[in-house]
């Protein structure tokens, strides 16, 4: 199945707002209902492709037939951009500037370095297309010349597993949820649940660096990957061939998060877990959020760490967006505080042990426990917020995130700041907003911070969200954050990797694409500035 075209995932689960939330963002942010919707998608005007007859038979050709190769207006439509607000509300409007002239699905690693040959010899950029989940400009590279989508739904397979060592070596055009199920066939689990899984492919986790919901238990996905393969313009890189290596520096952490600017990530070799006998989450109220990331810290640092541990601030747990699926059924009055989201997955004697003691150390930190019920609401709406987001449009309002980290030492500096920057820029442009703000993912060492912007759209909303979004990444810089903590660069984020990755460091990467990617093809103007 396809996702919409004009918003997140599946058509079918799409809903609208609650009187209680329409009449919150009227009241409280002047959001105004919109006269019209998004255009009909058989009214969008695409331009014919520019590719010649010549070049798509060899594009063909490459994919071992024609039919692979689609050059019609709905699925470029379809791969046009990805799921950020201003995406979004581009391509609601009719807005297709940044449409492939082509699609082409390969079905395997040989068909990709075949169609990076015949994009080089025609003249052709090219995007490596999973999910189409990026929020970053991931997906609309600079138009310097025409580019080709490159849809990788077809490699789908499970190419190899081994039981005794724990690992498995898939097909990067695998979707999450079909990942884990073939996973479970033998008895294990991947354990990466980010709140794209359902849509986005390995791949484009690899890729983007992508950090699930469960990532105190299971860790980030970067850290799953064992070994992959990159086919390039100039031929095959194969990175990592053993658990742990001292063999010079690790080429498999150039590749990961990359975002197709290298190479074309065509499979991975990662790390599996048995499956879990249980999983339970819990949920738990702290008086502030200082206080509730006072006692995050102690479990990331001290232990016993959970397998999933956020936390929302303030608004956000007033609001209910800790539980995106109860918004607007909840009772306000009950929103004091900070709510925590805990969960455990493991057997039942490890999660039953580590979840007594954690319990021990989050009331010793003035945590309340609320017991399973708001957890497994999280759980049970742990994907919803993006079509949150699309009711929120639908409703006149403009509802964007972004996300940072920093050690926890910045973190309330960093938090204090982005908001600032949101609140302030937003405000000037007369569409003040409603900020909210949740801690995602743990580490020893730090945490990151994901926000969520609400606001009425007003006259141009891609216009007004662009300063606040430049003073967002500059509040970042600032205060001593990353960039990105698991969105990834795109476009949006470019200038400012650019200056966090500093000069030398970014002439170093100028200088592995140019010799993998010597004529510019892939993805051009993504992660690093095109020459």
């Amino acid at each position: 199945m396809d996702m919409l075209w004009s918003g997140w995932g599946d058509p079918a689960r799409a809903t609208s707002l609650p009187e209680p939330v329409t009449g919150l963002l009227r009241d409280l942010l002047g959001v105004e209902p919109r006269t019209a919707g998004p255009v009909a998608l058989e009214e969008i005007r695409v331009p014919a492709s520019p590719l010649t007859a010549h070049a798509l038979r060899a594009l063909g050709e490459a994919v071992g037939d024609e039919a692979h190769v689609r050059t019609d207006a709905e699925s470029r439509i379809r791969h046009t951009r990805g799921k950020s607000t201003p995406d979004l509300l581009r391509i609601r409007s009719g807005d297709v500037a940044d449409v492939p002239a082509a699609v082409v699905l390969p079905a395997d690693h040989d068909d990709v370095l075949a169609v990076l040959r015949t994009c080089a010899a025609h003249g052709l950029a090219l995007v490596p297309f999973g999910g189409g989940t990026s929020v970053v400009g991931g997906l609309a590279p600079e138009r310097r010349r025409p580019f080709v989508a490159l849809d990788l739904r077809r490699m789908n397979r499970l190419l190899a597993l081994d039981p005794v060592s724990r690992t498995a070596t898939l097909q990067a055009g695998l979707r999450g949820p079909d990942a884990e199920a073939l996973l479970a066939g033998h008895g294990f689990t991947l354990g990466h649940f980010p709140q794209s899984y359902e849509w986005a492919t390995l791949g484009g986790f690899a890729a983007a660096r992508s950090s699930g919901q469960a990532s105190a238990g299971y860790g980030r996905f970067d850290e799953m990957v064992l070994g992959l393969t990159l086919a390039t313009p100039e031929g095959t890189v194969e990175a990592g061939r053993a658990p742990r290596s001292a063999a010079g520096p690790d080429l498999r952490q150039l590749v990961l998060g990359s975002e197709g600017a290298f190479g074309v990530i065509t499979s991975v070799t990662v790390r599996l877990r048995p499956l879990p006998q249980t999983r339970v989450h819990e949920g738990w109220r702290f008086a502030s959020f200082e206080e509730g990331s006072s006692a995050l810290r102690r479990l990331a640092q001290d232990g016993p760490r959970p397998t999933v541990l956020r936390l929302s601030d303030e608004t956000e747990t007033l609001i209910g967006l800790a539980q995106p699926d109860a918004i607007g059924s909840l009772d306000l009055q009950q929103g004091a505080g900070c709510q925590a989201i805990v969960g455990y997955e493991g057997t039942e004697e490890d999660t039953g042990h580590r979840r007594r003691r954690a319990a021990a150390v989050l009331r010793e930190c003035g945590g309340t426990c609320l017991g399973e019920e708001p957890g497994e609401r999280w759980a049970h709406g742990r994907y919803s917020a993006p079509y949150l987001r699309d009711s929120l449009l639908d409703a006149g309002a403009f509802a964007e995130t972004l996300e940072t980290a920093a050690f926890w030492s910045c973190l309330p500096g960093l938090y204090a700041a982005v908001r600032e920057a949101l609140t302030a820029t937003l405000t000037e442009s007369g569409t003040p907003p409603l900020v909210m703000c949740h801690i995602s993912h743990v580490y020893e060492n730090g945490a990151s911070l994901y926000f969520t912007v609400v606001s009425a759209q007003g006259d141009d909303p891609v216009a007004h969200w662009a300063p606040a979004k430049r003073a967002a990444n500059e509040a970042i810089l600032a205060a001593g954050g990353t960039i990105s903590h698991h969105h990834g660069v795109g476009t949006d984020h470019r200038d400012g990797y650019v200056r966090e990755a500093g000069p030398l460091g970014v002439e170093a990467l100028r200088a592995v694409k140019r010799r993998l990617d010597p004529d510019g093809l892939l993805n051009p103007g993504v992660l690093l500035p095109a020459d």
